[in-house]
């Protein structure tokens, strides 16, 4: 780092710099408080969309005691065939969106299998979405968290280094300016004295 020049085109370069950084703190500081607002949301999506799969997964214990029969076949009943993430500029930060879900769920013959399997294909279809919705929405809090903690490491050196340093720097200039100033007057009085005295 350069030597602090002790002049007076330093002072108004500091003071200069030193109010840029306090007019941008506070839109920095906005961003922050916006991010943080939304990982809440986020967070509170993710547990919201697992204590649905977590009801999903219930519903089938619950309401189809029939799966333990191992003799019935529901291998590749329903799958994930595709589905397209989008993006979302949320604050400056992009964020994944779950734009389209494809799931196929596969023929079979009404007649051979038991008419419980239309609930189970239904259910097994609601919790592959809801899963991927989750994944989604995991990452998501995820690049949040990343970008609460970049911008609060950006408020932080803003607020407690830029600014601090910056303050310390004017201070320590217009001390020894007055403090010049102070010897100038001194210097003037002495020679003024020695001159009447003369």
């Amino acid at each position: 780092m350069a030597r602090l020049q002790l002049n007076k085109s330093s002072l108004a370069r500091e003071t200069t710099v030193l109010k840029s950084y306090e007019r941008f703190l506070p839109s920095l500081d906005l961003k922050r408080q916006q991010l943080m607002a939304e990982r809440a949301k986020a967070t509170e999506e993710v547990g919201m969309l697992e204590a649905q799969v977590a009801e999903f997964a219930s519903k089938v214990g619950r309401d189809l005691p029939m799966l333990g029969n191992d003799e019935i076949n529901l291998e590749g009943l329903v799958r994930l065939t595709d589905y397209q993430l989008g993006s979302e500029n949320i604050v400056g930060t992009m964020l994944p969106t779950l734009d389209k879900i494809e799931v196929e769920v596969a023929s079979y013959s009404t007649m051979v299998k038991p008419h419980w399997v239309d609930d189970v294909a239904r259910l097994l279809h609601d919790m592959l979405t809801a899963r991927l919705q989750v994944q989604v929405a995991k990452q998501r809090v995820a690049l949040l968290n990343k970008a609460v903690t970049t911008i609060t490491q950006r408020v932080n050196l803003f607020e407690k280094v830029l600014i601090r340093n910056a303050r310390a720097n004017i201070k320590k200039i217009r001390i020894y300016l007055n403090d010049e100033e102070m010897a100038a007057v001194v210097r003037s009085k002495i020679s003024k004295r020695k001159r009447a005295a003369q």
